[in-house]
């Protein structure tokens, strides 16, 4: 019994992993159930084993795809290295982001269909933009109260949206001078510095 339970949490996790890649490479739509399930292993039937539906799925997969700001602060916070405001920019806008969508961000990667998912999924992005704009929000120096919040959403909103303009053309020229350019704004918006470490 205690067998078949790990090996049903392993199955699980695997298809979470699995599906949370696929989604961001193909899209919420462009990935079937049979075809996941051919790729992990398992029998399409096996499906409803681990998941009430294919929302339910998509739900999970995104949230084990979602959180790259807080695990890197937390990287920071562990000894790692430091949390800075020009190095989230840099690592959000770099090609490697920009060529691997199955291993980076999923509102990058999803946001037009998110925003017509369902309620759930709509929800769990909130949250996660949330935090995210915090810990933005959190790198940047100012003595202006409100700021650092409003430079965090024009961040935020900026890396989104140029990380999908740069998948989206077809000139890799272009699509790098959108990646340099909107990096270079950025870093310039919080100051020369842009080196404030976020505090835990």
């Amino acid at each position: 019994m205690g067998h078949s339970q790990t090996q049903k949490s392993k199955n699980h996790d695997r298809i979470v992993r699995t599906a949370a890649k696929r989604f961001r490479q193909k899209g919420l739509e462009g990935v079937g159930i049979a075809d996941l399930m051919k790729e992990v292993g398992l029998t399409v039937g096996g499906f409803y084993k681990h998941f009430d539906s294919r929302e339910v799925l998509v739900v999970e997969a995104l949230r084990s795809a979602l959180g790259s700001f807080r695990r890197q602060a937390k990287a920071a916070a562990s000894g790692g290295s430091p949390l800075i405001y020009a190095n989230v920019v840099d690592n959000y806008l770099s090609e490697a982001h920009r060529d691997h969508p199955g291993t980076g961000c999923p509102v990058g990667a999803l946001a037009g269909e998110i925003a017509r998912g369902g309620k759930r999924t709509r929800a769990l992005l909130t949250e996660e933009i949330r935090t995210s704009l915090q810990l933005i929000a959190d790198l940047i120096p100012s003595r202006d109260e409100g700021r650092p919040r409003s430079t965090a959403i024009l961040t935020y909103s900026a890396l989104v949206g140029a990380i999908g303009l740069a998948r989206v053309v077809s000139d890799q020229a272009l699509s790098r001078e959108i990646l340099k350019s909107v990096s270079e704004l950025l870093k310039k918006t919080v100051g020369d510095d842009g080196e404030n470490e976020i505090q835990q």
